[in-house]
């Protein structure tokens, strides 16, 4: 049985990982994992990488974004692999986060039925993007539509420039 690369090839990580390669080189060029560059020019990979692109994964599968991922990462000494004991840490502080985010797909699924993905035409009220028809103060007619970009008030445009 031959040793155990202390290093791994990035195809190495990608198969053992099942993470495509250029995603690997996205995390990379993220500050998510490191590589070191042999003389060659290729990369090489510490084998704690394949627990980290785990801890990744799994952190992405719940909805994490990118940014709070590196955060978390960032928070380890040494750059170091994540532990139970560091994944059991950070996610009891993303719970409350994913609670939120939990409720309000919630409230849009029920939301939904109420809505004929019109652009509010249709609809005095649409609970989902015209809540109370706040919109109906700026004049019939598809507002969200009817803007143009760069609009000092909304960042949308100027009401009422195009028609439908």
């Amino acid at each position: 049985m031959p040793p155990i690369a202390k290093e791994l090839t990035v195809g190495q990580v990608s198969q053992r990982s099942g993470v495509a390669i250029s995603a690997l080189h996205f995390y990379e060029r993220q500050g998510l994992i490191h590589s070191r560059r042999t003389a060659g020019n290729q990369r090489r990979y510490r084998r704690d990488t394949l627990r980290r692109v785990s801890f990744i994964r799994v952190s992405q599968r719940v909805g994490i974004p990118l940014a709070r991922i590196r955060q978390a990462l960032d928070r380890l000494p040494d750059n170091r692999t994540p532990t139970r004991t560091d994944w059991a840490r950070v996610s009891e502080q993303w719970r409350d986060e994913l609670d939120t985010r939990i409720a309000q797909l919630v409230r849009l699924r029920d939301d939904l039925t109420g809505c004929i993905g019109c652009g509010c035409l249709s609809l005095d009220s649409c609970v989902l993007v015209n809540p109370d028809d706040a919109l109906a103060a700026d004049g019939s007619g598809p507002r969200r539509l009817l803007v143009e970009p760069d609009h000092p008030d909304t960042g949308h445009g100027e009401p009422g420039a195009h028609t439908a």
